[in-house]
């Protein structure tokens, strides 16, 4: 008698983390985009793994339904990444992808588990000064217009067919976005770097500010650069990193 076919395990980490790693950099995704988008990244900075998160409805795991709201994709996550959260950690996320991060971490701390040394969150708003973004008020041809930029940023040539295909995605994603909102903020036991770029029309330092309320480690950093730029791993923003998360002696 033929055994019945186990369900596939999701693959929410692009790679499997190195047992070996000092510490880990945990990456979500910028909306509409999967996690190939950190092809241009190192996959250590120093001591520190880098470990890049796949979200459902997306490239290798294009079938599978969207994860739906943040709260609900942090609930899923929690149980995956549990065990590889026995080395020091952190997040990072820009504009919408810094959200689900920071949802993940709160969900950590109300279940005990542990929390993220570091919170690197890269051009977004505290959830309770959201949710803002020019992007969410866009009709599909601006989208479109949207998304071809990040595909050339991407380092690819954008193609209509494959643009209007991604409209879908980026809308789901734009859609959780929106409806992410705490009225109060979440003191966290976590550090906060609120990172900034000096180019960035979209959300600029100064709206940021809200951030100091979730941590009583926050900082503000304001790098050289565009909105799109941390795709191509600036060594600031690596620097940055390496300054947040660097693994002690006791923890290597």
């Amino acid at each position: 008698m033929t055994e019945p076919r186990r369900a596939k395990e999701p693959k929410w980490l692009l790679r499997k983390p190195d047992p070996e790693a000092a510490a880990r950099l945990f990456c979500f995704p910028y909306s509409g985009c999967g996690a190939s988008m950190y092809h241009r990244w190192p996959r250590r900075i120093g001591d520190v793994e880098v470990c890049l998160i796949q979200l459902p409805h997306r490239e290798n795991r294009i079938r599978e339904p969207h994860y739906g709201t943040y709260e609900e994709l942090a609930r899923h996550l929690v149980g995956y990444l549990t065990p590889f959260l026995d080395k020091p950690f952190a997040f990072f996320g820009h504009c919408g992808g810094a959200l689900p991060g920071v949802e993940l971490a709160i969900q950590l701390h109300e279940e005990g588990l542990p929390a993220p040394e570091q919170l690197f969150i890269s051009s977004q708003v505290a959830p309770q000064d959201g949710p803002y973004g020019r992007f969410l008020g866009m009709q599909d041809d601006e989208l479109a217009e949207q998304l071809s930029e990040l595909i050339t940023s991407l380092g690819g040539t954008p193609d209509p067919r494959l643009v209007q295909l991604g409209l879908g995605l980026l809308g789901q994603d734009l859609e959780a976005n929106r409806q992410y909102h705490r009225a109060e903020p979440v003191v966290l036991p976590s550090g906060i770097t609120v990172i900034g770029w000096t180019e960035d029309r979209e959300i600029p330092m100064d709206l940021m500010g809200g951030w100091k309320a979730w941590s009583e480690d926050c900082r503000h950093v304001l790098l050289e650069g565009r909105h799109y730029d941390f795709l191509h791993a600036p060594p600031a923003l690596l620097d940055v990193f390496s300054a947040g998360l660097s693994p002690s002696p006791e923890s290597a």
